[in-house]
């Protein structure tokens, strides 16, 4: 299954955008974060040199509708918060797409690491311009489940020979070698091999269709 590493540039008309890019040396680390029926609700822990700054400037919103101080230090607070338009959930929500937490938001920018079918993740691409806001893709790499894929012989001797460096360049060790440590003969070894490099290459084959992201800023 495809993942996608997304680097969301968020606009000033979103608040969190604003208020990141009026203080940039603050991180916003959101550790938890979903919508309600009316509005969403995060918590967040806050880091910054005058974070109570941070804090009241963030309070002055119109969007934020309640913050609660949870543990304060000089230079972090934890909080829990709620916002009566989380715009950036809401792409997310549309598209059906998990999102990976926690999630750091730094001057207006967030990175966002996402796995998820490749119509999912094009969906996600479709609402985040649907909802005018910048990206980019940074990379998208495809997950093979060799669990579900190989039988756990398969899986077994393939897991051994990374760990022996049977695929590494040059190779760790032979054949013969690899046979030997799993006490399996050489031709066995040699076809059980064949069967999962195969199973693995196709299924890499399959899943490695383009995904409709633009690769450049939306």
């Amino acid at each position: 299954m495809p993942t996608a590493e997304i680097t969301i540039t968020i606009p000033d008309r979103i608040w969190i955008g604003e208020l990141s890019r009026d203080y940039p040396d603050a991180v916003f680390e959101i550790l938890t974060a979903f919508p309600k029926a009316m509005g969403g609700v995060a918590l967040t822990e806050i880091s910054h040199s005058d974070v109570g700054a941070v804090v009241r400037a963030m309070d002055s919103y119109d969007d934020v509708t309640n913050i609660d101080v949870l543990q304060r230090t000089d230079d972090s607070v934890l909080i829990q918060f709620e916002t009566s338009s989380p715009i950036l959930l809401f792409p997310v929500r549309e598209a059906g797409t998990p999102l990976e937490l926690p999630f750091t938001v730094s001057d207006s920018t967030v990175d966002w690491e996402i796995t998820a079918a490749r119509e999912r993740l094009s969906l996600l691409a479709e609402q985040l311009r649907e909802f005018d806001i910048s990206f980019t893709v940074k990379s998208v790499t495809h997950r093979i489940e060799t669990t579900q894929l190989l039988s756990k012989k398969q899986t077994e001797l393939v897991q051994r020979a990374i760990e022996l460096g049977y695929y590494d360049t040059p190779r760790e060790v032979t054949l013969t070698e690899l046979a030997a440590d799993v006490d399996i003969a050489k031709s066995t070894c040699s076809e059980t091999l064949h069967r999962a490099e195969e199973k693995i290459i196709k299924q890499f084959a399959t899943s490695a269709t383009d995904i409709e992201i633009d690769p450049s800023a939306s």
